[in-house]
């Protein structure tokens, strides 16, 4: 179970996902395309309801066409 602060980064996190993907103006279909993440996973990690891996990160990275570290600046 995640505790109160891990659940504030993972929102934060997902609130700089969506904005990044906004920016690019992908849909999340578009952004699964780019990447090896399923779509409806997307909304998921947007609204920080999962956690993710390094890996996973590497993907959405990938797929936004931006550095991990930009990826993380939040």
């Amino acid at each position: 179970m995640a505790s109160e602060e891990q659940k504030k980064f993972l929102l934060r996190f997902g609130k700089n996902l969506l904005e990044l993907r906004k920016k690019k103006n992908l849909s999340y279909r578009k952004l699964a395309q780019k990447c090896d993440i399923d779509h409806a996973d997307i909304r998921k990690y947007e609204k920080g309801e999962i956690n993710m891996t390094i890996l996973t990160m590497v993907e959405f990275s990938k797929g936004l066409e931006i550095s991990l570290k930009e990826l993380m600046e939040f």
